[in-house]
């Protein structure tokens, strides 16, 4: 069986389609635990975006967390928090980037253990992997027959007076690298997450990073055949003008959809309760190289509340990691700070999850009112379909009834119309049967009528037939 996210723009007919909209969901966050760790060491002198990378290690069966920090940074170290309050944060040009590591065996407890890799002001006492690393992204790589690249990052190695450029860098273990090895060709501004990872469809490894173009941030893609000579980023998502633009863009891929989780910051109007913070919005892609929103202006980590310096370590600032599942739950892990993005802050590493598949979902707009949702058309199989929904209120009762025609203007195949469906709900799933008749074997598309449902997903044997035309003809029956 295939399952089909409600995320997935492919799959349903926009015109044929009433009173529903669709929802990003919202994680919950891990209130009892939260923030799972700080910066409390004496070289974290500023977080920041901290841009980590949580990987959970089957091998290992270990957490690992790579995040990005400042461990120069005179202007933040050299104020009191009562100055902080008081004035604006001033970068400098003499910052110092770090990448720091992090581990825990069940995801909540943290260590920051004492590697001996990285001198800072005369010991190697820390827990610093690379000094001068910026907005470094790290993946777990089981492909790999090459025991010692078995992780992978990508980095801008930034160097102050010194210039900057891209170089990656292999480990067997996550902790113990080699030398990073600086691309070849092209030097993007890349000031940001770079989040690299495998596209199976391309059968190539891919890169999210940004650039700059036309005075805003901008997400782009590359890609790479192994992993050290990269393609020239190109554009793969833009935001909305100064007021929403993205500023990293982790993703990761589940039941053949890339997602992503883009922090987008808000500038454009100082006036404006959200001017210089940031929130992260939810994206998606079928193919891993063309990015779109999934629900515009809908925050899947909501900022926490209060204000720099005492409001909850997450109010201002989002910055997720590709999320890690248990099968149950899909865990993310992100990055919040408590101040705006340009100016003081502290930022701490805390969590939040979704049930398994529940990403967004379709939902009634107006109460009461019967929704449909039709289905493009598709190459249809099997006995039944299968809805994963939830009511939208527990109080009140729910309709679901689905039919199956040749295309969506038509009437319904003969014995597979609404009033020959049959609805039984057995745990997560709701299964719709059509008294014992099977679908045939053949094109068509699935029409839904509900009330009272989220509906997150869709599974059954079933395949996409190609592209949608007008009115659901196709050029078989146009003889074209």
């Amino acid at each position: 069986m295939k399952t089909f996210l409600s995320a997935d723009r492919r799959f349903l007919n926009p015109q044929a389609m009433e009173n529903v909209e669709l929802k990003a969901a919202v994680p919950a966050k891990d209130t009892e635990n939260n923030p799972l760790f700080t910066q409390d060491m004496p070289w974290e002198i500023r977080i920041d975006n901290g841009y980590p990378n949580v990987i959970y290690d089957r091998r290992e069966q270990i957490f690992h967390c790579y995040y990005t920090l400042f461990t120069e940074d005179k202007d933040t170290e050299g104020t009191t928090l009562q100055e902080r309050t008081q004035r604006n944060y001033r970068p400098r040009m003499d910052r110092v980037t770090s990448l720091a590591y992090a581990r825990s065996k069940d995801g909540i407890h943290w260590e920051k253990p004492s590697l001996g890799l990285v001198d800072w002001r005369g010991s190697k006492e820390n827990n610093l992997l690379f000094r001068y690393a910026h907005g470094t992204g790290v993946m777990l790589d089981e492909r790999d027959k090459n025991a010692g690249r078995r992780f992978k990052m990508v980095t801008k190695v930034d160097i102050p007076g010194h210039g900057a450029h891209m170089a990656v860098g292999f480990s067997e273990d996550g902790i113990h690298w080699g030398e990073l090895i600086p691309w070849p060709e092209y030097n993007p501004q890349a000031d940001s997450h770079n989040f690299p990872f495998w596209n199976e469809e391309e059968q190539c490894y891919m890169l999210v990073s940004r650039i700059w173009k036309d005075g805003i941030r901008v997400t782009t893609i590359s890609h790479s055949q192994d992993f050290i000579h990269w393609s020239e980023p190109v554009e793969t998502l833009r935001g909305r003008g100064y007021e929403n633009q993205i500023y990293s863009m982790p993703v990761f891929k589940t039941h053949g959809l890339y997602l992503g989780l883009a922090s987008l910051i808000h500038e454009g109007d100082r006036n404006e309760k959200n001017f210089d913070c940031v929130d992260c919005e939810l994206t998606w892609s079928a193919d891993g190289k063309k990015f779109d929103f999934a629900a515009m202006d809908q925050a899947v980590i909501p900022r926490g509340d209060g204000h720099y310096p005492d409001g909850e370590f997450d109010n201002s600032c989002i910055y997720a990691s590709s999320p890690v599942t248990d099968g149950q739950k899909v865990w993310i892990y992100y990055m919040g700070g408590n101040g705006q993005h340009t100016n003081f802050r502290e930022s701490s590493l805390g969590r939040a999850y979704w049930e398994a598949d529940k990403f967004a979902c379709w939902t009634e707009k107006n109460e009461g009112m019967e929704s449909i949702l039709t289905t493009t058309t598709l190459i249809l199989g099997g006995n039944y379909i299968e809805v994963l929904a939830d009511e939208a209120d527990a109080e009140k009762d729910w309709e679901l009834m689905a039919s199956v025609h040749p295309v969506w203007t038509e009437n319904a195949y003969e014995g597979l119309g609404m009033e020959d469906a049959v609805t039984e709900k057995s745990g997560r799933w709701i299964r719709i049967s059509w008294k014992g008749k099977k679908l045939p074997d053949k094109s068509g598309c699935i029409r839904f009528q509900f009330k009272n449902l989220k509906i997150w997903a869709v599974r059954g044997e079933l395949e996409y037939k190609g592209h949608r035309l007008w009115e659901g003809a196709d050029m078989e029956n146009e003889g074209m």
